[in-house]
């Protein structure tokens, strides 16, 4: 464990904003994921673990707009910590690891969007840190590219991730307790 992290856990839930559940165009299996942060954030919330969100802020989600905003069905409560970020990487240019340093974090618990970006950065990043890192391997999602399916690229991810990076589970098997 890296330098200056404690030994309890945090929930990371990463750009779960309402753009990525556009009726026109939504992420993947949408309602799912949902169902499976619900599941993870009450857990977290009955165990004590902290829940930090992440929020992005560019074009596709302007600051302060609709679609900006954290999906409804998974809103932060108080207590809770919501960090801006403007880079795939929840660690950059943002006070996520002080914020999980200050709360004593050593270890990681990640799900959110969008997997081959946000979701892959910040989980590399994160074990580049020094955090023990658990991704959700049933709780990030993603759109089809003009290449691979939504689900080849999640399953491709939790592969190379699984691999080297973090420890896969799935929601149903991430029991929580600090």
């Amino acid at each position: 464990m890296g330098t200056g992290k404690g030994n309890k856990t945090g929930l990371l839930i990463i750009d779960v904003q309402n753009a990525m559940f556009d009726h026109e165009n939504p992420i993947y299996e949408a309602e799912q994921l949902l169902i499976n942060l619900q599941e993870l954030i009450n857990n977290a919330r009955a165990s004590n673990i902290p829940v930090f969100y992440v929020q992005h802020n560019d074009e596709e989600f302007e600051t302060e707009t609709p679609e900006w905003e954290i999906h409804s069905s998974i809103s932060p409560q108080d207590g809770d910590v919501i960090i801006q970020k403007y880079t795939p990487d929840s660690f950059h240019e943002t006070d996520l690891d002080e914020q999980l340093k200050a709360e004593q974090i050593g270890q990681i618990i990640i799900a959110g969007n969008q997997t081959e970006y946000c979701i892959d950065t910040t989980t590399r990043r994160a074990y580049s840190l020094g955090y023990v890192v658990t991704l959700v391997e049933d709780g990030h999602r993603t759109w089809d590219s003009t290449t691979l399916s939504a689900r080849q690229i999640i399953n491709h991810h939790n592969e190379v991730l699984g691999n080297t990076f973090a420890k896969l589970k799935k929601t149903k098997d991430i029991l929580l307790a600090n």
